[in-house]
């Protein structure tokens, strides 16, 4: 590869690359990351001369095992993310890198989106969805990888590169792959010319089915290159890399309706599948009690299942989906008809409503997590995918459930595609000594028979990975598995490419290398089950750790410890502190992604407070007590830096960060702006609306752009305008949301802080009468945490707190569009928007959509939208971690060219201006200039 540092051998990287989804563990020898599809061949060459084990891995999100590796570990997710929409969205071209959710959301622009729809798509990858030919809730064996591939670009592991859609692609195999082109031919004429394996193959793909390789392909196409270009597709990385691969797309349709129908048992939601499949339901997804009885301790949770009294009950997700609202109309009715027929055992309800929805299919798409995170500590989680023929559905769920209780599995769930006959279903345990691991050995022969007896597949759509590789030969028969075996050696005659993959002599295969019950390391973290739908969302992703692997190799660290191996916790420490705890922006994003609601953020402020020394913690303690004169001096130090040349300003502050540490002084940079004016204010001259609580942070950073007002007095021009009468609180320069001493852990000083700024807004709202409004999205989100802290005396009212963003679009517009005869003033032409991660967890958004659009005729927030990083302080003491963060985005806003540029919140506002190089003001300075006809601060 070009560089060195593209390979990584330290053992952080190694353990922190080391787990995915699955319950199987294994540490790589090294992570390579590498950039193009040339350094892909150039390490599988090197793979197969050293006999190296190599195993691609992007997303991680893979439960059976087929991305874990103790070779060589290959990064494809960092590099491969390019997404080219063809011919008006009915085509893409994709690398393996993007996520499901960052394609569909390229598409939704022209009313496509990719076949494939698992359950995981907001972290899994197009590059897992091609290897496991996943499918999910509502493709079925029509729009899924396999059927919907048009070419692909495939790294072979001979190093031989082959684009399937180019006019000479056929002619190239033959030429550069000759044993390969002619042995595809001859095994398509082997399976064409035997009668039984053809009936085999016919059956077995007629259902969801990724168990083994895709012998369809072997029947379905007759150039050796078309049969090579499907095989590939759930290979599960054992016979080649697709570094990118064109899919036609499907019409995304724009309407739908979803009800949870209750029944009083399994038999009974079974009984009613073919009714419902024949009545035209887009998806069908069935929940077993257990399912529904954890789904009640979720957020979001849909009313239908809060208030069950669930005892035997089975649930069916149904949803119709039409093009038209009125082909949707008369799909409800019809749904409605149906379901009053079904003897339901709660009345059903089907919605349009988009909120309802959602908690519907939060519910659903979070089930494995959330059940997972509700295992018995110190047990591990192991989630089967099988199929059979739906009507065999009901029947194998019972004998299923006969199962789990012969083997004493309690807690088990059920729960999958019922449409298609696809379910899952969740096993718990140590599976770490002898008799557990008996134990579960046996259930899986009885479980194979249990499903093979019924004509179904082992696995329908998670791939066969490590888990279900000894039993491919007993779902196949001997014949079809020498097929698979000389696939395999065609492709990859080293066996070096994923190696005990999908085909493993060794029938005890599945009961190696499972993960061991993690240790308990923080109270808000032991649950999480490694799923990895947080890591998407991290802004610190692409340069040292996500949430996922900072728990992971926190857990690998505290195993060694009890372990004895003190070699190795002491290298994992090593690193952890930048990779794990000072590059951690602890924005919280992602909570908002994962299923059993953890925010890794909190931990690293655990570990915060635990490394915070006396020293650090006496001088926060100190800025408790004197706020005022803190940021009051910050902005002064600013404002005079801003006047000197960067040039004698840097060598000082560098040797500070040398002699204080880079995690304790920020470094300067001249695109920070001088300090801004002071918070306080006289008493309104009206009886005031509410209580204006400006944050401090734009006293230490003054406005963008010359001659910029700041968002408070702009905030306060639009409260005039609209004849708003607002109260500042005296004594406001010493108040303090507690941002700063949370993010910092320091403890102490927090809850100093927030004792004071509390008995403030106490006598300012007169004991909760008035609203608090704040103008900084991260300063409302940490009011919000402080009122969450006070404890209420009984009778006594909690604080409520508005983002001034929220109160403008609620209150202020309105008044303001009145009194301008329809809010007729002057837009700007385009406006670049920048949400930030805490007006994303407080549901900010659409009020911030809202205003913006009072702003511009035209509002774009980037594709690429992320949380910038900059996170208070942590973007002036590791810059790199913004520059990492917002790397996509910049581009993203460059291509746009947008007039002016927006956020809610003036640290973002800092990080997205360092980033583009535009400068990026509050949203309401912006309507604050519109409404009041001031010439536009715009450029740097």
């Amino acid at each position: 590869m070009a560089s060195p540092q593209q390979t990584k051998t330290g053992a952080l990287d190694r353990h922190a690359n080391a787990h995915d989804a699955s319950h199987f563990l294994l540490i790589p020898q090294a992570v390579a990351v590498p950039t193009n599809a040339g350094e892909v061949a150039n390490l599988m060459r090197i793979s197969a001369a050293r006999g190296l084990p190599l195993t691609l891995r992007s997303g991680g999100t893979s439960l059976s095992g087929q991305a874990v590796s103790d070779g060589l570990l290959v990064d494809v997710r960092k590099n491969f993310r390019g997404i080219d929409v063809l011919d008006g969205g009915a085509r893409v071209r994709v690398q393996p890198g993007v996520t499901v959710r960052d394609l569909n959301a390229r598409l939704l622009r022209f009313g496509r989106k990719f076949g494939p729809d698992p359950a995981s798509e907001a972290a899994c990858t197009i590059g897992g969805v091609v290897a496991n030919n996943s499918s999910g809730m509502a493709c079925g064996t029509t729009d899924n990888a396999y059927r919907t591939l048009e070419s692909l670009t495939l790294v072979l592991p001979s190093g031989t590169v082959i684009d399937t859609g180019a006019p000479d692609a056929s002619a190239r195999l033959r030429e550069l792959e000759p044993v390969l082109f002619k042995g595809l031919g001859e095994l398509a004429q082997r399976v064409r010319s035997n009668p039984a394996s053809r009936a085999t193959i016919e059956r077995q793909f007629a259902m969801k089915n990724t168990m083994g390789y895709g012998l369809n392909s072997l029947l379905d196409f007759d150039d050796p290159v078309d049969i090579l270009a499907h095989l590939v597709i759930g290979s599960e990385g054992t016979l080649g890399f697709v570094a990118e691969a064109v899919f036609r797309t499907v019409p995304r349709l724009a309407h739908a309706t979803s009800g949870l129908l209750v029944f009083k048992n399994l038999e009974a939601a079974n009984t009613a599948l073919p009714a419902l499949v024949d009545s035209g339901a887009a998806t069908v997804e069935l929940m077993d009690a257990l399912s529904l009885k954890v789904g009640q301790g979720l957020t979001q949770v849909p009313a239908v299942v809060r208030d069950l009294a669930v005892d035997q009950h089975a649930a069916l997700l149904v949803e119709y989906q039409s093009g038209s609202i009125a082909e949707l109309a008369d799909l409800n009715a019809n749904a409605m008809t149906l379901a009053g027929s079904l003897g339901l055992d709660e009345p059903a309800e089907f919605s349009q409503n988009a909120k309802v929805r959602a908690e519907l299919w939060h519910l659903r798409k979070g089930l494995y997590t959330s059940v997972a995170g509700a295992r018995p500590q110190g047990t591990t989680a192991l989630l089967e995918d099988v199929v059979v023929p739906v009507p065999a559905l009901a029947r194998t769920c019972l004998e299923l459930n006969t199962l789990f209780n012969k083997y004493s599995y309690a807690n088990s769930v059920i729960f999958g595609h019922a449409k298609d006959g696809n379910i899952h279903f969740m096993l718990t345990d140590k599976f770490a000594s002898k008799d557990e691991l008996d134990r579960y050995s046996a259930f899986t022969e009885d479980m194979v028979d249990v499903v093979l007896g019924e004509g179904g597949s082992l696995k329908a759509e998670h791939g066969t990975g490590r888990v279900m590789a000894p039993f491919v030969r007993r779902q196949y028969g001997d014949e079809l598995y020498a097929v698979m075996r000389r696939i395999k050696e065609l492709f990859d005659p080293p066996g070096m490419l994923n190696p005990g993959v999908i085909l493993d002599q060794d029938p005890k295969a599945h009961l190696r290398h499972i993960k061991a019950a993690p240790p308990e390391v923080d109270p808000e973290v032991d649950r999480c089950v490694s799923c990895g739908y947080c890591e998407p969302v991290c802004p610190s992703k692409n340069l040292t750790l996500t949430p996922r692997q900072r728990i992971v190799t926190l857990r690998d660290m505290e195993t060694a410890r009890r372990a004895g191996n003190t070699e190795l916790a002491d290298a994992l420490a090593k690193d952890y502190e930048y990779s794990g705890v000072d590059t951690c922006a602890v924005d919280g994003m992602c909570q908002t992604a994962c299923p059993v609601d953890i925010n890794t953020g909190t931990l690293v402020k655990h570990l915060r407070t635990k490394n915070a020394g006396k020293v650090e913690s006496a001088v926060w303690g100190t800025a408790a007590k004197h706020w005022g004169a803190v940021t009051q001096g910050a902005g002064l130090a600013l404002g005079v830096a801003a006047k000197v040349p960067a040039v004698a300003v840097l060598p000082v502050n560098r040797l500070g960060r040398k002699i204080l540490g880079e995690d304790t002084l920020p470094l300067y940079s001249s695109d920070l702006p001088a300090g801004g004016k002071a918070r306080r204010r006289p008493a309104p001259a009206g009886v005031p609306t509410a209580v204006y609580f400006p944050a401090c942070v734009n006293v230490m950073f003054g406005p963008a752009g010359e001659g910029s007002d700041g968002v408070q007095l702009s905030f306060e021009q639009l409260c005039a305008a609209a004849g708003v009468h607002l109260l500042v609180p005296e004594g406001i320069s010493e108040a303090c949301c507690g941002t700063p001493w949370s993010s910092k852990g320091m403890a102490a000083g927090l809850a100093e802080m927030h004792a004071k700024t509390l008995t403030l807004l106490r006598e300012a709202t007169l004991e909760g009468d008035l609203d608090v409004i704040c103008d900084a999205s991260s300063c409302t989100e940490g009011l919000l945490h402080a009122i969450e802290s006070e404890v209420l005396t009984p009778g006594q009212k909690p604080l409520r707190v508005v983002d001034a963003v929220a109160f403008t679009a609620e209150k202020l517009l309105p008044l303001l569009q009145e009194s301008s005869q329809g809010g007729e003033w002057e837009r700007v032409e385009s406006l670049a928007l920048h949400p930030t991660c805490s007006s994303a967890r407080m549901g900010l958004n659409p009020a911030l959509v809202q205003v913006a659009e009072a702003v511009a005729e035209s509002v774009q927030v980037p594709d690429n939208w992320g949380c910038c990083g900059f996170a208070g302080d942590r973007g002036m003491l590791h810059p790199e971690l913004t520059e990492s963060a917002t790397a996509a985005q910049a581009a993203d806003v460059v291509a746009m060219d947008a007039v002016a540029h927006a956020s809610c919140n003036r640290t973002c506002e800092l990080g997205m201006t360092r980033a583009t190089g535009e400068d990026y003001r509050h949203v309401l300075e912006l309507l604050a200039d519109a409404v009041l006809g001031k010439v536009p601060v715009t450029g740097a």
